[in-house]
């Protein structure tokens, strides 16, 4: 195909995976009473334990904010409901320029990485309430908890990816790995410093006060570097085994 050709076949893939986005959207619009009602539920728990809702509110502090929190939050959604559609689109226009073998390796990226960024999206959920109500219980006594709606979102939703993200970097290893720019030994020599990146890592994204979720954070992220460094040495050795095989004939 020439440049041209490209470009068109580019553009189409494009508009299907708008149209895509689009249609997620408008459906996830339908949803977000519910989702709402799911990330307000650690502010509601905290009402409930200091006896008084109007103390702990979430606020709108401008008239366009419901609309707007609505809007962010049907993007986001329909993003991930679309990805079936725009993740193949991507893909048909990159798969033809690909080899066989880059394509298998391509295939067994996405198919860990999908379950492992969905696993810290969990995680990062889970964790979240958990930082509401700690940091809500530093308040003063008689003070009002009045989280800004926008904020509030922000925090949920860049906490939750954030999570996700993590879960993907051992993916990255593996990755590299294949690709000969790290052997297993050098992954898992760099160990220690990828023992206090986590833990800090953790401690960021959990309140210090939650030692629980923080050492279990850390403790997942740990177990999949020491996944990812014991994958990449076994690979390794097949690589070594497969060239020593070609050697013995020539000797």
């Amino acid at each position: 195909m020439s440049l041209g050709q490209h470009l068109v076949e580019l553009r189409r893939r494009l508009v299907i995976a708008m149209i895509a986005l689009v249609v997620g959207m408008a459906v996830a619009y339908f949803l977000t009473d519910w989702i709402i009602g799911a990330m307000t539920e650690p502010i509601r728990i905290v009402a409930e334990q200091r006896g008084d809702s109007e103390l702990v509110k979430l606020m709108y502090p401008t008239i366009t904010g419901p609309f707007d929190m609505r809007l962010r939050i049907s993007f986001v959604v329909g993003i991930i409901l679309s990805a079936p559609v725009w993740l193949w689109q991507l893909w048909a226009f990159l798969m033809p320029g690909l080899t066989r073998k880059e394509i298998r390796y391509t295939i067994g990226f996405v198919a860990a990485a999908i379950p492992l960024f969905f696993a810290g999206c969990f995680v990062g959920w889970w964790v979240m309430p958990h930082i509401v109500e700690i940091m809500a219980s530093f308040s003063a006594e008689g003070a009002a908890n009045m989280y800004d709606a926008k904020y509030y979102y922000d925090f949920v939703f860049k906490l939750v990816i954030v999570v996700g993200v993590s879960f993907v970097i051992p993916v990255f290893l593996v990755a590299l790995n294949l690709a000969g720019i790290m052997s297993g030994k050098a992954i898992l020599k760099s160990w220690r410093v990828a023992v206090l990146v986590t833990v800090a890592f953790a401690g960021l994204a959990t309140p210090a006060a939650d030692v629980v979720s923080m050492l279990m954070l850390a403790g997942i992220l740990i177990v999949l570097f020491f996944a990812a460094a014991g994958l990449s040495m076994l690979f390794d050795r097949r690589r070594a085994k497969r060239a020593a095989a070609d050697l013995r004939p020539l000797a």
